[in-house]
Formats: C-alpha cells, structure tokens, sequence
C-alpha cells in the first residue's frame, strides 16, 4: 500500500538528510509504528507519506513515494486527499470550519461524497470518537484533548485506504485515548485500512502495533514485522519494555497482561525484600512550606458553561503538583487564571500576594511562568538563539543563560535554526527553556511532554525536581502518568468543574487503574511506581536482578 524506494530527502537550508537510502513497503491493512529519539525525521517520513514534503515544505526529493500505485511527485496532496487521511501534531492549524460538525464533514464535502452518506458518516464518528455531546461547539472553545479528537474524526469521515497519524494519543487522557485506539483498531481490522503513526507515549499504542518502522538519529529507517522483536534494539521503549529489557525477560512483553505474567518472580522477590526492610525512622519533621499561589472560591463561567465551580487551592513552594482530568475538564483554565491570562468568574486568586492579570514586565516573568499547550504561540524571533537571547534581556539574565538551559534539554539543536523548522517536542523544549530560565515562582506547563521521547522526558524531570528543590512551586496540567510518577509530589484531579482528588502523588498513582504507571500495573499491590524506583531496591538486595540480564 505504502512504498518508499531508495528515498532521500532534505530541506533546502540543511545540508545533511533527514532520512537517507529509504526502501520501505507497508502493506495493505497493517497498523505500521514510527519509533525514534524526538527531532529525528518521524514527522517528516510521514509528511512523505502525501506529498506534504516537499510541495508544502520544500526540500529535496531523491527517490520514488507511492501510495496505491500513486506517486506523490506526481500527484500533489489535494489528489491524494480521498487516498490519504493526515493528523499532524498541531490539529488546529488543520481546522477550516468553525464548529465540529461542520469539520467532521468539510472533507467530504471536498471529496463530492453524496448528502445522505454524509450525514451517516458524521454520526459514526461522533459516536466512534466520543464527540456526540460537542457536534455543535465552536472549535475555539475546545481543550486540547477535543481538538486533537475531532481533527482525527475529520480525516476518518472521508473513509482514506490510508491514515497518516503524527502523535493522535498525545493531548488525550487515557480513557480517551483508548477510545481512540479502539477506533483506529476496529477500521485497521474491519475496513482494512492502513495506518502509519508516530507516537512518543509508546505505553499506549505498541501493543496495537502489526510492524515497528524505527528511525534513526543518522536518518537511517528500517521495518520489523515483529513488534516484540524490534523493541530489543529500538532506540526509545515504553517503561514495560524497559522493565523487561532490565529483568531479562524473553520475549520482550508489549503489554501489562503479558508483563504481569512474566513478573511473578520479580513480585515475589520485591515482596520480601519489603517484608525484610527494618521499619525506617520517622523522619524529622519539616518547617511549613512558603505558600506560593492561593485560589479561593473561584468559578469560571464560559459560554454558558461552568468550567470551575468554587475552587479552593493551595500550592507552596517546593512542591510538584500534577493537574488531572479528562479532556474538556478545565486544566488549561486553571493555568491560565494563575497565568493572569484569564479573569474568574468570582472568586480570588493570589501569586506571591498578587493579583496575576496586574503583574506586567520583569515582574511578571519572575513571579509567574506559563508553558502553554501550543508553544508556537510564544515564538517570534528568526533562530533559537534570537528567541534566547530576548528572554536573557527580558528577565534580566547574563546573555548565554536560556540558551544553555534549552541545551541541556536538546543538545543535538542547531541555535540558527528557525524555530518554525523545529519538531514540536523541540519547540516545546525551547519554549519551556524561555519560561523556566527566568525562575518564576511559580511555573506552569501545560501537557509539557508533548513530542517529546523517554530520555527528553527523564531531563525534563530532572529539570521540574531541581526547581523545586530550589524553592519554586511547579504546577504540571498533565495526562502523561509516567511523567506524574517520576516527577510530580502531589495531585489534583478535576472532575465535574471541581478538585475530586488532591493527594501525594504515589496513592494518586495507585489510587485509579486509568492513571497508574506502568511499573505500578504490573507490580500491583507492590508500591513501586517506576523502574528507577525498583532498580534502587534490586541494588541492595543481591536475590534481585541487577543488569537485567544485559
């Protein structure tokens, strides 16, 4: 169905290709897996895939792309649009219409499909992707989560032999993104249509998987058609993977049933090394921690719709706080409120003993920092190291000082390149490098993790852990549980326009199957939340594993 053939390409202004000597076929009816380190090429294999690159984004094209027998060098992306379905990783920038049922049916109406076929279609799809009770609202007002559902709804209403999906999991909590999975799953099966996707949050789709296509950082890209097979090698892995690779299981588990079967001996030795522990002494107890931002009794009322409902809500420095909920449940609002970027229906909100929406300039920067959920909004400058400099100025810094923080989150980043030519987890590592330098009091990240692999991840981690030690209170709007377990200190989770659940992060992990780690599945009731986490107690108990069989 899908065929490269010795492809080479590059962009116009880079001298190196981005993916080199490409000999690929995807067969009909396959749910194909892109894997690699962030940066490394996925979006641009799969901008391949229509002829997006290089009609729309220019560069050189060595080689031959089919899809069906068409190739893209002769048939621009408008042609093959009734061929080729494709959600990019900004799904608003793709929106054309104004409210989601009139998206969902926009490329059929291009595509000439009959009115009453239409009309079937988008029911389908709004039931398919949990969309039903949004069909008449406008785009603007969705979360995140919804858009990114609703632009994968607009692309499958049009029923494409191929769909072409560049991290449709990654704004969506997990029930969501099941729902999702499951709907892609039923037309992969079903319909017989051919799926190519990219995704960082691994945990989620490589189970899914019929072939794991892996890009490498030299632009190298070669196909398994065993999944299980191609995770011994592949350059990022899910943390059941790792789990695996490190207790020397064989074959590698894809899933939490496969896992739990596999670590029985592992629970048990985890077990009594518990069991053996001496009771630890109580630990000293604490000065009260410095409380940073104070909301009382706010509520949010948007388009006759109550967002937040009397929220009270306390965060002291130190602290780490995960922000959960489903899609649509009011993170991004919360953020935006502590921000001064949006006013409360009723209610107060204090930073530091300040309104936020009167905090302007240096001051601003200092006491509050928003990492938004599209970074290219906070982009203007021609290079990186333009857009570093400018925050160095504005937060009064030595010049030098955001760059090499973004640095330390992307190493291997050209500082002339233009930000618009960075992949999206590089953008948002940029964009979370401009806020975090200018140690606000208090920063905000809004689903952070976005674009970004397992080892970009375990940096920003780092990262979050390191200002709060330094006294910064860090509040993360989040549906990544990995990053929660590693990370985060504390959770709430907003549920109905109210705080359900605020709790110290490890009972919340543990507290709901939907928002447990991975580690944490497959060694329930054990309390161990990461493989960081077992790998410390392996160490001091010589019965455990401790190269996991490397």
């Amino acid at each position: 169905m899908i065929r490269f053939d010795q492809v080479t390409f590059n962009y116009h202004d880079s001298l190196n290709p981005i993916v080199s000597n490409v000999n690929l076929e995807i067969p009909e009816g396959e749910l194909a897996l892109v894997v690699g380190h962030t940066g490394t090429g996925k979006s641009t294999l799969l901008n391949l895939v229509n002829g997006m690159a290089p009609h729309f984004t220019g560069g050189n094209l060595a080689g031959v792309v089919t899809v069906a027998d068409r190739s893209t060098a002769n048939y621009p992306p408008r042609e093959m649009a009734d061929l080729v379905g494709v959600v990019r990783q900004d799904p608003a920038s793709g929106f054309v219409t104004d409210i989601v049922e009139d998206e969902l049916a926009y490329t059929m109406e291009s595509l000439a499909v009959p009115p009453n076929v239409m009309r079937r279609r988008v029911e389908e799809t709004l039931d398919l992707l949990g969309l039903a009770s949004l069909r008449s609202r406008p785009l603007r007002t969705l979360s995140g989560g919804e858009r990114q559902r609703v632009a994968i709804g607009s692309v499958m209403t049009a029923h494409p032999s191929v769909l072409v999906l560049d991290e449709p999991t990654s704004a969506l909590d997990p029930q969501a993104a099941e729902e999702v999975l499951a709907a892609i799953q039923r037309f992969v099966h079903d319909l017989g249509l051919t799926v190519l996707m990219s995704e960082h949050r691994l945990e989620r789709v490589v189970q899914y998987a019929d072939s794991v296509v892996t890009i490498t950082n030299d632009g190298e890209v070669w196909r398994d058609s065993n999944p299980a097979h191609a995770m011994i090698s592949a350059p990022v892995a899910p943390p059941v993977v790792e789990l695996g690779r490190w207790a020397g299981w064989d074959p590698l588990p894809l899933s939490i049933r496969d896992a739990r079967r596999d670590a029985v001996t592992l629970r048990e030795d985890l077990t009594r090394r518990l069991v053996s522990e001496q009771t630890p002494a109580k630990p000293a107890k604490r000065p009260t921690p410095e409380s940073v931002a104070t909301i009382s009794r706010v509520s949010v009322n948007r388009s006759n719709r109550v967002v937040l409902r009397s929220v009270d809500c306390e965060v002291s420095a130190g602290e780490v706080v995960a922000l959960m909920g489903r899609n649509g449940s009011g993170k991004s609002t919360f953020l935006q409120l502590l921000a001064g970027s949006a006013s409360p229906s009723a209610g107060k909100i204090s930073v530091r003993g300040h309104d936020p929406t009167q905090l302007a300039g240096t001051e601003l920067v200092t006491t509050v920092g928003l990492v938004p959920q599209e970074p290219a909004l906070m982009l203007w400058a021609d290079s990186v190291v333009e857009e570093c400099a400018s925050a160095d100025q504005t937060s009064d810094l030595p010049q030098g000082t955001t760059l090499a923080l973004f640095h330390r989150l992307r190493d291997d980043v050209d500082p002339q390149m233009h930000p618009r030519d960075l992949s999206e987890g590089t953008r948002l590592a940029l964009v979370v490098a401009l806020v975090a330098a200018a140690s606000p009091d208090l920063l905000l990240l809004d689903e952070p993790t976005r674009g970004l692999d397992y080892s970009a991840k375990v940096t920003l981690t780092e990262l979050l852990r390191e200002l709060a030690v330094a006294g910064q209170a860090v509040i993360v709007a989040t549906h990544d549980v990995e990053l929660v377990a590693a990370a985060c200190t504390r959770v709430l989770m907003i549920g109905d326009a109210d705080i359900v659940l605020d709790a110290e992060a490890s009972a919340a992990a543990t507290a709901s199957p939907v928002f447990a780690p991975q580690v944490a599945k497959v060694l329930t009731p054990l309390p161990f939340l990461t493989l960081a986490a077992v790998r410390e107690a392996a160490e001091s108990d010589p019965a455990l594993p401790r190269n996991g069989g490397e």
